[in-house]
């Protein structure tokens, strides 16, 4: 088989972290491998990396966010972005999470793509599917190393999961073995008290007698302590070993996104209504309405409208808009787009969260901060601009719940969030008391999330 690539000790270090060092393989012409790891694990920064080094070989790097195109959905940016690329005819073709902003129609085409490409590629991506169906390696970032895995996918993280049950496992015969080892100390350090007192009533002349049993608990402390500290060892071993097996699907992270009520009453209502751009109609027709605590999905092909409608429900400036439309004060509407670009990209995740809770003390912003995975000092230091897709959607997330929106608008949410991360929104959300209005094209998380009514484009 012919190389097309040869790495040799990448590193990648950004301004709050290292993502990995020392990273050595050889690529070969065909393969198709997928990059996977946590969000800001250095998934991007390798295929940027791998664009500016592949000195021998052409690249053609679709990016995760692309630029221009403003009027266009995320998709249409994306197949235009796509189609730009293999027209390059490249040796080496690099995808950032090519599913993010697709419909179903345009993610099944490009599945069929990636299947059937004979090139080279190495493609970043959460999206099982992908991983099931169109890659043969699997790079996987994880604790500052990149481990190379020649098999399935499924296979992977099936024989991931076994070995962390097992070890699983051992942790808690341990934690059985030391709380019956706690018991039974306990139980002799009574008898020892009780036989120290009766035989000093029996002996109280023979003073040393209290010395022995002193002597005897002092070795059976000893023997306890003992074996109390190979346990904790045996433990640290094993959890170091737990650290070394860990998948985007393992962390649970901590969210609160409460919401206030709103009591049972319209809070949108459009009728007869049209959308456009600069004297340019999108979408005509438009009818629909929301009743606090309905869960509404907006569905359609890219290029659709449906961003154009949930801008046109927050008063973006850019949406020209006819009809009846009665909202609810903007105040009340939280809002968070695919692009993030509620977010200050200037400002750090805790100068974000100090401006918008003036009120709050230091320590109830970084426990705030903390519940959404922001702990260290350089993670909530660091700029928007350098955090990576999903640490910006916390931190979206972080800024939303502040204040609790009576109306929740989220356009592609699951865009740019790895799984763990995804998992867990899906439970933040199932919880979450409010009124929803959704624009998404993941089914599964649709339905994970409750969505009761859907308007189709």
């Amino acid at each position: 088989m012919k190389s097309i690539l040869n790495l040799e000790n990448l590193t990648i270090s950004l301004p709050h972290k290292l993502c990995f060092e020392d990273f050595s393989t050889t690529v070969y012409y065909g393969e198709k491998i997928a990059v996977i790891g946590r969000n800001g694990s250095g998934k991007s920064s390798l295929l940027r990396m791998i664009a500016n080094i592949a000195n021998d070989a052409s690249c053609s790097h679709v990016t995760q966010v692309i630029e221009g195109f403003s009027e266009r959905s995320g998709g249409e940016r994306f197949n235009e972005s796509l189609s730009e690329a293999l027209g390059q005819n490249p040796d080496v073709l690099l995808l950032d999470e090519p599913t993010n902003h697709l419909d179903i129609r345009n993610r099944k085409s490009l599945i069929r793509m990636l299947q059937n490409y004979h090139g080279t590629l190495i493609i970043a991506t959460h999206d099982t599917e992908i991983l099931r169906n169109c890659i043969d390696k699997i790079w996987h970032i994880d604790n500052e190393k990149i481990e190379i895995i020649c098999a399935k996918f499924d296979d992977y993280m099936n024989e991931l999961s076994a070995k962390r049950n097992a070890v699983l496992r051992q942790i808690e015969l341990l934690n059985t073995k030391k709380k019956a080892m706690q018991q039974s100390m306990l139980k002799e350090q009574e008898r020892s008290a009780k036989s120290a007192a009766s035989g000093k009533k029996k002996l109280e002349n023979k003073r040393w007698l209290n010395a022995v049993f002193d002597l005897k608990a002092m070795g059976a402390e000893k023997a306890h302590g003992s074996k109390m500290k190979d346990i904790d060892a045996k433990k640290s071993a094993l959890s170091d070993q737990l650290e070394g097996m860990r998948t985007s699907e393992i962390i649970v992270p901590k969210f609160s996104l409460p919401c206030a009520d709103s009591g049972k009453k319209m809070l949108i209502s459009i009728r007869e209504a049209s959308v456009g751009y600069a004297g340019k109609t999108i979408l005509n027709n438009i009818n629909f309405s929301v009743m606090s605590g309905e869960r509404l999905a907006i569905t359609g092909n890219n290029g659709s409208g449906k961003s154009t409608i949930i801008k046109a429900i927050i008063g973006a400036s850019t949406i020209e808009k006819s009809g009846d439309w009665n909202i609810l004060n903007k105040k009340d509407i939280g809002y968070l787009d695919q692009f993030y670009q509620t977010l200050d990209q200037e400002k750090s995740a805790l100068e974000t969260i100090v401006e918008a809770a003036p009120n709050w003390t230091h320590a109830d912003i970084r426990k705030h901060l903390n519940d959404f995975l922001f702990r260290k000092p350089e993670e909530v230091e660091t700029k928007a601009k350098n955090l990576s897709g999903g640490e910006k959607a916390r931190l979206s997330l972080a800024l939303l719940s502040v204040q609790t929106p009576k109306l929740l608008l989220l356009d592609e949410l699951t865009n740019n969030i790895d799984m763990e991360t995804k998992n867990h929104i899906i439970e933040v959300l199932k919880a979450y008391p409010g009124t929803m209005i959704v624009v998404s094209h993941d089914i599964d998380f649709l339905n994970e999330i409750g969505i009761d009514k859907f308007y189709e484009i």
